[in-house]
């Protein structure tokens, strides 16, 4: 994976099936990160050292060349299955306008869009929506604060099997949405499929601080989690923060994401616990027995914050939602008693985290070892209040459960009844639904204007 050095950095692309040609960018540069695929599939990053913005065509091919040969490289599979892709805002009418260009510029044949607005100050969310002028984007205002009730929301709209949801400071790759659809295409198995999370930029030195620091690109290489097959580099899973996937490049077979009860409303964007949400989701499809997939071909690229107090404030952020996942694994019992016996390597993670975060350069906002186990403290604090008040409204706080699965049953078995129940659950869901009111040449370059 390609490092980030202390200096601007240009980001882009190049593929190896175009024709060779040197890099010439903005001389602020000095140096060039590159997402090298080939015919649009991605074989990996490398930087490579630019001197007055500029990188010879031998320099960028000898770079490209420690990859490993193109033909190595098996084309990720795509699909025209139908997509809803959901997005939830909230007063970011700016890159909100970004990323629903990128996703009207997929290349998928059956694309729609839903927008969720979360209880919004102003009508600039609706105003991008209608500007976009495509038939194919539908605006729902939800009254409710929160990235899960916007997803949950969006859930709870979609009439396509599959949905995906990304986040408005994001842009995603044209072949984002028919590689995701491919990826449960070919294996039927998957309830739910993640990818590479790439920064837009790198510019600014918290950009390439967050990008050292958050760590949400997990590689090139195809990978699929079960409860029958635990990853042999995870000591700690199930409960594996970011291990699967972010919810900014997240897509699930509608059916089984309601089966768990979607998205937990106590925890995420606008609420108090600012994080979590994701990786709580994810685990509980894993211990509700689901098959989860990373699929490396299904790109996009992430704008990090760009200034200091941005940073310091999402990081804050994460700590906080971490705390608060960690505290809803402690209150479930069967949850703890399995954690437990994670715990040394649980601690090991978090100090792994903690390097990375440390090593991430100057820009990054420093925090003690009592700073962070207070925003740990926090969030678990959160979690009970916003859980209590989620649960008096009606919301979604679904249980983190283990499956009860007795080993006399085999597996081929145990996925048939989770399919069927999963359907079942399906058509409750919709049924319950109906009735919810709803409105109406290469290299080619990632940097974008500055924020």
């Amino acid at each position: 994976m390609a490092t980030t050095p202390d200096e601007p950095t240009w980001v882009g692309e190049l593929d190896r099936l175009a024709p060779a040609r040197d890099l010439v960018v903005d001389p602020r540069f000095g140096a060039a990160r590159l997402l090298v695929t080939v015919g649009g599939t991605p074989q990996g990053q490398v930087t490579v050292p630019l001197r007055g913005g500029r990188a010879a065509a031998a320099e960028l091919d000898a770079a490209v060349s420690t990859l490993g040969p193109a033909g190595t490289v098996d084309r990720a599979p795509v699909a025209a299955d139908p997509v809803t892709v959901v997005i939830a805002t909230r007063n970011r009418a700016d890159s909100l306008a970004r990323c629903l260009a990128a996703v009207l510029a997929s290349d998928h044949p059956a694309l729609s869009v839903i927008v969720v607005d979360n209880d919004p100050d102003d009508e600039c969310t609706e105003r991008v929506v209608a500007a976009a002028g495509s038939s194919r984007v539908r605006y729902v205002r939800e009254a409710r604060r929160g990235a899960s009730v916007g997803r949950n929301r969006g859930l709870a709209e979609a009439r396509t099997e599959i949905v995906a949801f990304t986040d408005d400071d994001t842009e995603v790759d044209p072949g984002w949405a028919s590689r995701l659809a491919g990826a449960f295409a070919a294996d039927p198995e998957l309830a739910c499929v993640s990818g590479p999370v790439l920064a837009a930029r790198l510019g600014s030195a918290e950009e390439r601080a967050a990008d050292v620091a958050l760590a949400w690109n997990k590689g090139f290489t195809a990978r699929r989690f079960s409860l029958d097959d635990p990853p042999a580099d995870s000591p700690i899973f199930p409960f594996a923060p970011g291990l699967f996937g972010i919810g900014a490049n997240l897509a699930v077979r509608a059916a089984a994401a309601r089966s768990v009860g979607g998205f937990d409303e106590a925890m995420g964007p606008g609420t108090p616990t600012h994080g979590g949400e994701d990786c709580e989701f994810l685990v509980r499809m894993i211990l509700a027995g689901h098959v989860l997939g990373y699929a490396p071909g299904a790109y996009l690229w992430h704008h990090h914050r760009p200034d200091q107090q941005a940073l310091a404030s999402q990081m804050e952020g994460y700590s906080i939602g971490l705390g608060s996942f960690l505290t809803k694994v402690a209150l479930s019992s069967q949850g703890r008693a399995v954690a437990l016996r994670r715990l040394p390597a649980a601690l090991a993670r978090l100090r792994h985290i903690s390097a990375r975060e440390a090593g991430a350069g100057d820009a990054m906002p420093e925090a003690g070892a009592v700073q962070r186990g207070s925003r740990l403290a926090r969030g678990g604090w959160a979690y009970l209040r916003k859980s209590r008040a989620v649960r008096r409204t009606g919301g979604a706080v679904p249980p983190l459960l283990l499956p009860e699965r007795p080993r006399s049953v085999p597996g081929n078995v145990r996925r048939a009844a989770a399919r069927a129940n999963a359907e079942q659950a399906d058509r409750v869901s919709r049924a319950s639904v109906t009735t919810m009111p709803g409105p109406r040449p290469a290299p080619s370059s990632r940097e974008a204007q500055p924020a």
